[in-house]
C-alpha cells in the first residue's frame, strides 16, 4: 500500500508537466509565427519554416494547430481577446476615476504597441487571410475594444458626439500602432513618454487630459 500511495504524486504531476510543456511550445510557435509572418508575409512562410524556427519538424506543428491558417487565427484572435480583456481590467481597476481610466488605457495600449509590433504588422497585412468566421471574430473584438475607449471618453466629454469620440480613439490607435516600427533610434523610455503624450493630445486637450499629462510627468 505505501508503494502505491507514493506513486500517486508522480502520476498526477506528470500530465501537468506535459501540459505545461505543450503550452510553452504552443506559445513559442505563436511568437515565431508573429516574427516570421511580419517579416515574410503569411503566404511566404511554410509549416516547415514555422516548425524549424522552434526546433521541431513541420508535421509536429500539427500537434498544436490543424493548419497554418489556424496559427494565424490563434495569433490574431488571441491578441484581440487580450486587448479587450486587459482593457476592461484597467478600466475596472480605476473605478469611477474616469481620467485615471483613460490614462490607464493609454498606458496599456502603449505597452501593447511597444511589445508586439510584429503582431500589429501581421494584422494590418494578413487579416484577409483568415477564414470569414475568424475575420469577423477579430473585427467584433476590435469593435468592442474601441467601444470600451469610447465609453470612457463619453463619460469625460458627455457633450461630444460618440462618432467624434470613436474617430479620436481610432486615430489614437493608428498613432500608437504605427510609431514603434520607426522608433528604434529613440530609447524605449522616451518613446513611451512621447507616445503617451501624443495619445492624450489626440484624444483632446481638455482639463482632464491636461491633468493626465501632469500626473504622468510628475
Amino acid at each position: 500500500m505505501p508503494d502505491q500511495l507514493d506513486a500517486l504524486p508522480a502520476a498526477s504531476t506528470a500530465p501537468t508537466a506535459r501540459g505545461r510543456a505543450k503550452a510553452e511550445r504552443r506559445d513559442a510557435l505563436l511568437s515565431e509565427a508573429a516574427r516570421l509572418f511580419a517579416s515574410r508575409g503569411f503566404e511566404g512562410v511554410s509549416i516547415e519554416d514555422l516548425g524549424s524556427s522552434v526546433g521541431v519538424s513541420g508535421p509536429a506543428v500539427y500537434r498544436h494547430f490543424p493548419s497554418k491558417q489556424a496559427v494565424l487565427a490563434a495569433l490574431l484572435v488571441g491578441v484581440s481577446e487580450g486587448l479587450l480583456v486587459g482593457g476592461r481590467a484597467v478600466v475596472d481597476a480605476a473605478g469611477e476615476d474616469e481620467p485615471a481610466a483613460l490614462g490607464s488605457l493609454v498606458r496599456f495600449h502603449v505597452d501593447f504597441a511597444l511589445r508586439d509590433p510584429d503582431v500589429i504588422r501581421v494584422q494590418d497585412r494578413d487579416l484577409a487571410a483568415l477564414s470569414p468566421q475568424d475575420r469577423e471574430s477579430v473585427r467584433d473584438l476590435q469593435r468592442r475594444y474601441v467601444d470600451l475607449w469610447v465609453d470612457v471618453l463619453a463619460r469625460l466629454s458627455p457633450s461630444t458626439e460618440r462618432a467624434e469620440l470613436r474617430l479620436r480613439a481610432q486615430a489614437t490607435f493608428g498613432l500608437l500602432n504605427s510609431t514603434p516600427h520607426s522608433a528604434r533610434a529613440v530609447s524605449s523610455a522616451r518613446t513611451r513618454a512621447l507616445l503617451e503624450e501624443m495619445a492624450l493630445a489626440a484624444l483632446g486637450r481638455t482639463a482632464w487630459s491636461r491633468r493626465l499629462v501632469r500626473d504622468r510627468e510628475g
